[in-house]
């Protein structure tokens, strides 16, 4: 695809070519089967402990926008896949490092040539973030819209860093719960459902 068609079908919203530019959402779960899974949120809380070690000892460690790591034993210093949901700098990712870059929000006139010719790149679907949405009842956040992803896979476990919900704020930011478009205590019963019936997922 050129970049004039890229516009195109950016602009139109035209899911199938845009995902055709990247790994399929089979060829993503494929990648978790049989391994464990450091998802990490960017709760400020996550900086005042030490589960650096923790994070960097799974097979596949997840962050997401900014994915902001202030210290290795807070944070750990891997980065298998990164999720973004907001346009990030190629040198953010460069210094991350990551092995798949993945656009997740269903915005995809927001989503840069440069990224998407990237052969890392892969597409979270449309589908799944609007049937994600449907039942939260709620537009869901990056990190929940990974984990609905990593859950459909095979890993062999699922563990949550720097997940709080907004009680600590985010060190992407300055907003408030209040200021961002989440319903952060309706994700909250979101994960612990899911976690009550799937022994994978766990809180780290």
């Amino acid at each position: 695809m050129n970049v004039l068609r890229f516009w195109l079908a950016r602009a139109r919203g035209e899911e199938a070519p845009l995902a055709q530019l990247g790994a399929s959402e089979g060829a993503l779960l494929a990648e978790l089967a049989g391994r464990k899974v450091a998802l990490v949120g960017n709760a400020r809380g996550l900086a005042a402990g030490s589960a650096g070690a923790a994070i960097d000892a799974a097979d596949v460690v997840i962050r997401m926008n900014g994915a902001p790591m202030p210290a290795a034993v807070s944070h750990g210093t891997r980065t298998d896949w990164l999720g973004v949901s907001v346009p990030v700098t190629r040198a953010l990712v460069a210094a991350r490092a990551p092995g798949r870059l993945i656009w997740v929000t269903p915005r995809r006139k927001r989503l840069p040539w440069w990224m998407a010719r990237d052969p890392r790149f892969a597409l979270y679907p449309a589908a799944r973030h609007a049937d994600l949405a449907r039942r939260l009842g709620a537009r869901p956040t990056t990190g929940l819209m990974l984990l609905d992803l990593v859950a459909a896979s095979g890993a062999a476990g699922i563990t949550l860093w720097g997940f709080d919900f907004f009680a600590t704020q985010s060190l992407s930011g300055r907003r408030s719960a209040a200021d961002v478009p989440h319903d952060f205590a309706a994700e909250a019963a979101f994960v612990a459902a899911l976690a009550a019936r799937d022994p994978r997922v766990r809180m780290g």
